[in-house]
């Protein structure tokens, strides 16, 4: 049995995974879709404080209080960046690492900086409402919520690297309408030897695009956990 830890983008709660994580849980696994503090569910948490340190502490504590040691964390967009954080705080609870169409960030990194101009359009939507919060887009599930700005621009700061961990998937969307923001990193990773990168025929939200596909690869990663 696996325990697998979904964390979803920026905007989004954990509902985004809960799908997923049924069909999970009837392989026999355990799963824990994450809310991250001031977003979705947990709407009423949000301040100007809450940064991306706030999100890698909502992790942790979780793997901490629950005593996960062999957790495979996933992470959606946005949430590269949480996922990074959170394993390099506790990497003797982290057994794989499963990057959704996500941010890979390297130490001195933020989502701000590894995104592209209209993206970071996106990031600043809505801003001048509070001066601290990004508006969901239109487009986005009614359930979407604004989410604190200063987690997509906080830099990560890391003690150590991915490669310490041998269990490491990245799938790529390759229904983007354009060019995708992730394309950088998705070269990257092909020319290293410790990723599994994983094409999947769908957009961005690979959770609603692409469930199955997505399952195949979390249970791979369960595989060699």
């Amino acid at each position: 049995m696996t325990t697998f830890v979904l964390v979803p983008g920026a905007w989004h709660g954990g509902w985004t995974f809960e799908p997923l994580a049924r069909e999970l849980r009837g392989h026999g696994h355990q799963a824990y879709p994450v809310t991250l503090t001031g977003v979705g569910g947990r709407k009423h948490l949000l301040t100007a404080s809450v940064n991306l340190d706030t999100h890698i502490e909502d992790v942790v504590n979780l793997l901490v209080d629950e005593g996960i040691t062999e957790a495979v964390l996933v992470g959606h967009s946005y949430a590269g960046m949480v996922l990074t954080g959170a394993a390099d705080r506790v990497p003797d609870r982290v057994a794989g690492l499963v990057y959704v169409d996500a941010v890979v960030p390297e130490d001195g990194d933020s989502c701000w900086s590894l995104v592209t101009d209209n993206e970071r359009a996106w990031y600043l939507n809505g801003v001048g409402e509070s001066g601290y919060t990004s508006a969901p887009q239109p487009f986005f599930d009614p359930r979407a919520t604004p989410h604190p700005l200063a987690s997509l621009m906080q830099a990560v700061r890391l003690e150590g690297g991915l490669d310490r961990f041998r269990n490491k998937h990245y799938v790529h969307a390759t229904g983007w309408p354009g060019t995708s923001p992730f394309e950088p990193v998705r070269r990257r990773l092909l020319a290293d030897p410790a990723w599994r990168v994983h094409p999947v025929d769908s957009g961005h939200n690979v959770m609603g695009g692409a469930p199955d596909a997505l399952l195949r690869i979390l249970l791979e990663a369960a595989d060699a956990a």
